[in-house]
């Protein structure tokens, strides 16, 4: 009994220390006045601040209680509500601050978030297809102008960037992050967050960023969304935390735990994950909201039997502030009488929301964010328009171009433009569009037409429509035409009577997104059978691929003569596919995650270990392959084609032998032997050869440059290599390089890698 007493006393001690230590070590650069305010609020304003509803008519998800029915001007007076979501305008947002910052006992801001993913009013393209511009500069600068136009619309902080690593496409939620590599998830993350955040928080064209979703989310079993995911620690935090863990690094200021459950345990409990790992490992000092209603859902994942209790597991798991769950506020003092909560641990959580509010000057200037001539000024600004069309045709990806068929010249008599997202202008918006306005984007018939004027005729035949919908939004059940094959005689003439077909196909803008998965992710309705009809009148056949995942393009691509992966490429879509389809601007786009050659595949990722039994192109060999179909995707991760030709040599590493506090440095030289100036993305890739009890991945991406090249020109890539960018979760669950032989890879796509080096890492 003895015993007992003095280990339960131990435990304690070592909680309390541990809990001063994460308090000390994430919380030294507060501001002092917040623990003035925190010795004034009473118990039910301090649970206020962790309370965050949203507008009843802006909704993402279900309401777990009734919000809606709420006097909110009165909670707000209260102190009952710290913040708000989807609750939009400078004068919307002005009004409800003066009733907290004017009319509330303490005074305290409220706090505005909306999910700013890739854009407000003027979009660029997803997130999916901005990682595929590899360009770090594109992704800053689209969230810089996301957070410019969303900060003079009353938001103070954005449901962004999404770091979630995915390599299942039938999850539709893929189009909101980078793909399937880690590193570029890790610079995508990085890079985001610097542009939401600038160098100044409390400067009124900043908000507030929150990387999502932690964690695991993109790995849901199925590519099902909200689904379980189920992976070892290695896997957790090799693959799936590093990006959160760059988001920390470039300091982000909030994260939000996510809908999923990993090994049985659902995130917004998961104190292991939101607690030791974020704030006693990385030293987070911001703080963390749940997913919509996520904190009530443990009661749904089995693991609370009523809200109380989902309430104890959000708290004590570390989650800050209830989205739409009112969970802390119903029940938090409750909790605290029965001494499962307490006070200290409340008062911990608050002084890490106002440590934000006060970053982002909200006590010194609470309406910096609510000028409303600012935001007639700022939204749609014809610079953010420029920038949209450079992200957009940055992003696109050329994926097959037979004979040179691209670029096209603009005097071509005439042009067949077909397809049922050819004249849609709202599509390429894209899911998660912020405030866009529907169908404002730029139609790919339209960018066409601008490009030629009246030196070429465009003729437009729908061909078949996509959907039976009439007008598609986030809730919309959408239905596909699978009969309707009236418009194909029309098309078919207008294909026979043109002198290149451009077919616009693929995916309308919510077919991507939040609970859009799909099992079957090959081109949906009639849009296969119009391909093949329309390339059999011999006329040559561009494909203008619209679409927030990798498809399953098997069956389509032997029917094109050329295929433009343009993603959802946002308010400037078709001037910026015209700009490639043209040749003023050559494209320069890698894929960011594998193309399946089918489902079957699925996940499929280049990143993958060894086997026992290695895969050989043999027969009857027994090695690790398909009886029926290829190993390898379609199309790989880093693939993308260019209307000029690269050739790589030289591979020089600095020294043979790297020490572990040493760098080294590899070059490569990169020659552009075609006709055209243009981009290349050169890539770095990585093999670790012997893990000490530990496999480690045939190939590993550790660094890329984009850079340009003049026709008939060379230049030298560099990359620096330190023990650190080979460090892995080793055998003793510690984080670190081990010594050993390293293979060095250096192309333009995973499948591509024409130069090869070695050296060694030692002690």
């Amino acid at each position: 009994m003895r015993k007992t007493i003095l280990l339960l006393i131990g435990i304690l001690i070592l909680g309390i220390s541990y809990s001063q230590n994460l308090q000390k070590s994430s919380q030294s650069d507060y501001d002092p006045r917040i623990e003035v305010l925190l010795k004034k609020m009473t118990l039910e304003e301090k649970l206020g601040q962790l309370n965050q509803l949203s507008n009843p008519y802006m909704s993402t998800g279900t309401s777990a209680s009734l919000e809606t029915n709420k006097n909110y001007d009165q909670m707000v007076r209260e102190g009952k509500i710290g913040s708000f979501l989807n609750v939009l305008g400078a004068e919307e947002t002005k009004r409800l601050q003066k009733i907290a910052v004017e009319e509330s006992r303490l005074g305290i801001p409220l706090i505005y978030g909306f999910d700013v993913v890739h854009g407000f009013k003027t979009i660029f393209p997803i997130p999916l297809g901005e990682a595929a511009s590899f360009d770090r500069e594109v992704m800053e600068k689209g969230a810089r102008i996301a957070a410019i136009e969303s900060a003079a619309n009353g938001v103070h902080w954005t449901f962004a960037p999404m770091v979630d690593i995915s390599r299942d496409p039938r999850w539709g939620r893929i189009m909101e992050g980078a793909g399937e590599d880690v590193f570029l998830g890790v610079e995508a993350a990085t890079a985001r967050v610097k542009g939401f955040q600038g160098n100044d928080l409390a400067a009124d064209n900043t908000i507030a960023a929150c990387a999502k979703h932690f964690a695991a989310y993109g790995a849901a079993y199925g590519g099902r969304d909200y689904n379980m995911a189920d992976m070892s620690e290695r896997m957790m935090r090799e693959v799936y935390l590093p990006p959160f863990k760059a988001a920390v690094d470039a300091g982000v200021a909030t994260l939000m735990s996510s809908f999923n459950t990993n090994g049985g345990v659902p995130a917004s409990g998961d104190r292991w994950l939101q607690t030791d790992v974020l704030r006693g490992e990385w030293g987070f000092d911001g703080f963390v909201v749940s997913d919509w209603t996520s904190v009530t859902e443990l009661i749904y994942h089995g693991i609370a039997e009523n809200p109380k209790e989902a309430g104890y597991l959000g708290l004590n798991a570390g989650v800050d502030m209830d989205m739409m769950g009112s969970l802390y506020v119903d029940y938090g003092k409750k909790l605290i009488e029965e001494g499962r909560i307490t006070e200290a641990q409340i008062d911990e959580m608050v002084r890490r929301v106002l440590h934000i509010k006060y970053k982002l000057g909200l006590f010194d200037n609470p309406y910096q964010y609510t000028n409303a001539e600012k935001q007639k000024q700022l939204t749609l600004h014809p610079d953010h328009l420029a920038a949209s069309r450079d992200a957009a045709k940055r992003s696109i990806v050329l994926m097959k171009n037979k004979g040179n068929l691209l670029p096209l010249s603009k005097n071509i008599k005439k042009i067949a433009v077909i397809g049922p997202l050819a004249k849609d202008k709202d599509a390429p918006l894209g899911n998660w569009r912020g405030s866009a306005d529907p169908n404002s984007a730029v139609s790919l018939f339209e960018g066409l037409q601008n490009a030629v004027g009246n030196n070429s005729e465009l003729i437009f035949e729908e061909g078949a429509r996509l959907t039976n919908n009439k007008q598609q939004a986030f809730f919309t059940q959408l239905e596909y035409n699978t009969s309707d094959r009236s418009g194909f005689k029309k098309a078919i003439a207008a294909a026979k009577k043109s002198d290149v077909v451009i077919l616009a196909i693929g995916e309308t803008a919510y077919m991507s997104g939040e609970c859009r998965s799909y099992a079957n992710i090959e081109l949906k309705g009639l849009q296969l059978e119009l391909l093949k009809e329309i390339k059999k009148t011999g006329k040559p056949v561009i494909v203008a691929l619209f679409t927030g995942r990798p498809l399953v393009l098997t069956d389509a691509v032997d029917h094109a003569d050329a295929i433009l992966n343009c993603w959802l490429p946002g308010s400037e879509a078709g001037n910026a596919i015209a700009d490639v389809i043209f040749g003023d601007y050559n494209p320069s786009g890698k894929l960011p995650a594998s193309f399946p050659y089918h489902i079957g595949q699925i996940p499929v990722f280049y990143e993958e270990l060894n086997t026992g039994r290695p895969y050989k192109n043999e027969p009857n060999g027994f090695s690790t392959k398909y009886r029926d179909i290829p190993n390898a995707p379609l199309f790989a991760f880093g693939y993308g084609m260019s209307y000029t030709n690269f050739e790589f040599s030289n591979l020089v590493i600095s020294h043979k032998v790297l020490k572990m506090n040493e760098s080294l440095t590899i070059k490569a030289t990169l020659s552009n032997t075609g006709k055209y100036d243009g981009e290349e993305v050169v890539q770095l890739y990585i093999r670790d050869l012997v893990g000490k009890g530990v496999a480690r991945p045939l190939l590993q991406l550790k660094g890329f440059e984009k850079v340009m090249v003049k026709k008939g020109e060379s230049m030298v890539v560099s990359f620096t290599i330190t023990p650190e960018d080979l460090a892995f979760f080793r055998l003793d669950k510690t984080w670190g390089p081990e010594a050993g032989a390293f293979e060095v890879f250096v192309g333009n796509a995973s499948n591509n890698l024409p130069l090869k080096g070695k050296f060694e890492l030692t002690e």
